[in-house]
């Protein structure tokens, strides 16, 4: 791939204003959600401002979409805090131990993210079903929320999300009411403030009232405490303290990671596209994230991705340029080192209640009022994703949401290829014997092929075509067959010879050059199917029908 300079041509006139605002004010709203998802990862508040400092300066220098602000998101912390787990486990519960671990596999992340980007995977992502988008989605969702209940009633979260349920009760019971007081109020601040006004950010108002609340009303509820305000260390060398074995734990977590944040950024680059009216280049677009969440994890950040809330609000404030994106690391900086005194009286409560509105604005709400109107399959596919994200993990529940999706799709086009593939008489097909005598146009059967033909309806296609008797010749109509793949290649080969060998002449008009050649290419012709065989169009092949019908004839007599 060439050398792409980071001074690119054709890009929007900045505007410094613009840039600057939507800067400041996506870096005021990533203070309070970087310190909450770096908690929830389990790593601690500084992990999310590393992450929201290092990948917004390093992916705004080298991505593909213009406005897009990279920050610990949901989805990511999601993955991050279930490695940060698995890391614990191996390393006896301690985080010293297992922070090598941890610190590898987001590094590896990166670096696969960033192969990801070299070859261009992200334009696959627009093949992804809806059903298992929105699955996911909502799963996420509700992992996040699910995660907070415990925090927001000023306790410590159960691990897993079944675990969460069944201790529920049991946490209602020994609630902290002032930290449950601030976490409610925390939501709603954040759903009623912009009722009064939506220049100021909602949730930097909740933060701040809900904090300021139990300094002049002192509660005892759990905050966050001191967070370091040096520059984060440098941390590669942890990686030499890990062993060959430790790859089985690694490996896994980073391709999640990797490819859930080519699926968060992208997404968020298509809700900037339709906002600015532009269009994002998703190859540099991924390769600015994973170089960013390299660098982030190098000094111990999470994994992050493109973050759409910090995007629409730079983009509403004016940003055109990637430098948004970075100028918006170096003002969160700057905050984190003026206001670090006063973070640490932050209620863990008030962080909780601002993710669970995270959780509920991540929830696709569209697919579930579809839900009971959408195909079955669909349906089944989305409940799938959702159930294997909430009690499983997110890799297997998008893996197993595109196989239930190909499978539905695949059986849905066989039986409508099945259906289409009901073959009818000459004069039955056309309403005319195309100059046959009626009783020999009666034994020429005529079958349309609708779609592509492949694995999914070859079975079934085969035993069709046995059944087909008592005719001269089959005239296989292929016009609206785009592509044959190597299963209905073998079965047309199968089904051909087979009535060749029962003295039932086949012709086949329409077929594409595509077709054609891959008829070539395992030598089906001219080894079965002959040059003559085959009609650029149906009316041609009808047209010429009684003199080859006559030819066979003559050619059966002689022997």
């Amino acid at each position: 791939m060439p050398f792409r300079p980071i001074f690119r041509k054709k890009q929007p006139v900045p505007s410094l204003k613009g840039d600057l605002s939507g800067a400041f004010l996506s870096a005021i709203i990533a203070l309070p959600m970087a310190l909450a998802f770096g908690v929830q990862s389990g790593l601690g508040p500084e992990a999310g401002l590393y992450t929201a400092i290092v990948l917004a300066i390093v992916a705004g220098l080298f991505g593909g979409t213009n406005t897009l602000i990279s920050d610990p998101t949901g989805p990511m912390t999601v993955v991050a805090a279930t490695v940060v787990t698995l890391g614990l486990a191996q390393a006896g519960g301690e985080m010293d131990k297992a922070l090598p671990l941890i610190l590898a596999t987001f590094m590896l992340a990166g670096v696969l993210e960033l192969l990801f980007g070299l070859f261009d995977f992200g334009r696959f992502v627009k093949f992804m079903p809806y059903p298992v988008l929105s699955g996911f989605m909502a799963g996420i969702g509700i992992i996040i929320i699910s995660t907070q209940l415990f925090p927001i009633m000023g306790l410590e979260s159960p691990k897993g999300f079944l675990q969460i349920l069944l201790s529920l009760g049991e946490g209602a019971r020994a609630m902290n009411p002032s930290a449950f007081f601030l976490g409610v109020l925390s939501l709603v601040i954040v759903y009623g403030f912009p009722r009064i006004t939506r220049k100021v950010p909602s949730i930097l108002v909740a933060l701040i009232v809900c904090t300021l609340i139990p300094v002049f009303f002192p509660m005892e509820v759990p905050v966050i405490g001191r967070i370091p305000t040096q520059l984060p260390a440098f941390q590669a060398h942890r990686l030499l303290e890990l062993e060959l074995d430790d790859l089985q734990y690694i490996l896994t977590p980073a391709v999640m990671l990797g490819g859930l944040g080519v699926i968060d950024s992208l997404l968020t680059s298509m809700v900037a596209d339709n906002l600015t009216k532009t269009r994002h280049n998703s190859r540099y677009t991924i390769i600015g994230q994973g170089v960013g969440n390299l660098f982030a994890a190098v000094f111990g950040g999470l994994p992050g991705a493109g973050a759409t809330m910090g995007t629409v609000t730079n983009i509403n404030a004016g940003a055109t340029s990637r430098w948004s994106g970075v100028m918006k690391g170096v003002f969160l900086l700057l905050i984190v080192v003026a206001t670090a005194d006063y973070v640490r009286y932050i209620p863990m409560s008030v962080l909780a209640g601002i993710l669970i509105t995270v959780g509920l604005s991540i929830i696709d709400y569209k697919g579930i009022k579809m839900f009971f109107r959408i195909p079955k399959s669909d349906a089944a596919t989305w409940a799938i994703v959702l159930i294997i994200t909430l009690f499983d993990n997110l890799l297997n529940a998008v893996a197993i949401g595109f196989v239930a999706s190909a499978v539905f799709f695949i059986n849905k086009m066989s039986r409508y290829l099945n259906a289409s593939h009901e073959g009818k008489s000459l004069p039955q097909y056309t309403g005319e014997n195309g100059g046959l005598p009626v009783e020999l146009a009666d034994q020429v059967y005529v079958q349309s092929l609708d779609g592509p033909v492949f694995f999914g309806f070859a079975n079934r296609y085969r035993e069709h075509c046995h059944n087909v008797k008592g005719v001269k010749a089959v005239i296989i109509r292929m016009e609206r067959v785009p592509f044959v793949d190597q299963s209905g290649m073998v079965t047309l080969e199968d089904v051909i010879s087979d009535w060749q060998k029962r003295g039932i002449q086949v012709y086949v008009t329409g077929a594409s050059d595509m077709v054609i050649e891959g008829f070539q290419r395992i030598k089906l012709m001219p080894d079965t199917l002959h040059s003559d065989q085959l009609f650029d169009s149906f009316e041609e092949c009808v047209e010429q029908l009684p003199q080859l019908l006559i030819r066979q004839e003559e050619e059966v007599k002689s022997g």
